[in-house]
């Protein structure tokens, strides 16, 4: 026997007793008459039989026995058994929790559901009731299942989903953290710009010309954004390269994603510093490594394009926390022993 919680009241004291005298019904030897039923575990005033385990392990043991035999059969078996009892008190506790909110499911919520489900599946009656006999369910027990789940949304509505709040601000946080570029582990958030010499001649001379009109006017432009001109503007103006359209935004690089000639200009950059004139095989190039600042306004549209994502995310992962608290607090108030 294995008490799990016992507060020290007449309720629970009474319960200690109905306790005793259940287990006092195990029969002592063959003379006596035979145990319909065992009681395996005391929920507050409620019990769960052996029978009610029994019938969930059958539909667990169609499952296991697709894929294990022998001892990790029986292995597996006994553990969804131990997983399917925390599963049943759990449910006796919401469904107490319910009475005392007068929380009830009816018949129509219930065959709602039930044809919700068999209409997405797109399967007509007959086919449904096939499809839940394969899982080891008949109608009944599934409409029950559906009540159970029902009942345990509407109190988790009452009691959790209300609680659970994701602002804006942990929203730009994930964001932040898990999306948005960031100078750390060698990764960089950048932006590029770009001029190419433009000259369809071999001639040395003409080539050599169009090399120093083209890193003249690079340097005329570096010294713009040097002196404060807003670098984006001026990429979408002036550069030559197919990231003009975004501003020169590349998003982020790591060192090792980088060309060597790029990677020695950038490494000891700070966010918010912009390289030296790069030379390149057709053309001049520099960057400039964001600030937390740019690096957020850049970052806003991408922002807006997983928000909703972010928020999903983050308020499943709250609720979780939330309900795995709350069935505790609820467990936490009870008697709960296991026989």
């Amino acid at each position: 026997m294995k008490l799990l919680f016992l507060l020290p009241s007449p309720r629970h004291l009474f319960l200690q007793v109905l306790v005793a005298v259940l287990c006092s019904l195990v029969p002592a030897g063959p003379g006596n008459a035979e145990l319909v039923d065992k009681v395996v575990a005391v929920v507050n005033d409620e019990v769960i039989t052996l029978s009610e385990v029994e019938e969930e392990a059958a539909r667990a043991y169609q499952s296991l026995a697709k894929e294990y035999s022998g001892k990790k059969l029986a292995d597996s078996l006994a553990e969804a058994k131990g997983e399917i009892l925390d599963s049943m008190i759990d449910r006796r506790l919401i469904n107490q929790k319910a009475k005392q909110h007068n929380t009830t499911v009816t018949e129509e919520e219930i065959t709602t559901a039930y044809e919700n489900t068999r209409n997405r599946l797109s399967l007509d009656p007959a086919q449904f009731r096939e499809k839940l006999a394969g899982s080891g369910l008949t109608e009944e027990t599934y409409r029950r299942q559906l009540r159970d789940q029902i009942l345990q949304s509407k109190l988790i509505s009452y009691d959790v989903r209300a609680k659970v709040v994701v602002t804006e601000e942990m929203m730009k946080d994930y964001f932040d953290e898990h999306y948005a570029a960031k100078k750390e582990k060698g990764s960089y958030y950048l932006l590029q710009m770009g001029f190419i010499w433009k000259t369809d001649t071999d001639d040395p001379e003409k080539l050599a010309a169009a090399k120093k009109e083209t890193r003249k006017k690079a340097e005329h432009i570096l010294d713009q954004v040097r002196r404060g001109e807003d670098f984006k503007t001026l990429a979408k103006k002036f550069s030559d390269l197919p990231s003009a359209g975004d501003g020169g935004d590349i998003g982020v690089l790591g060192l090792e994603d980088m060309a060597p000639a790029m990677r020695t200009a950038i490494s000891p950059l700070e966010p918010g510093e912009l390289t030296d004139i790069i030379e390149t095989a057709s053309g001049f190039q520099f960057y400039k490594v964001l600030s937390g600042e740019e690096k957020e306004k850049a970052s806003s549209t991408s922002f807006e394009g997983v928000k909703d994502e972010i928020r999903e995310k983050l308020y499943d992962e709250k609720m979780k926390a939330a309900y795995s608290e709350w069935v505790k607090k609820l467990k936490e108030d009870a008697f709960i022993q296991k026989l």
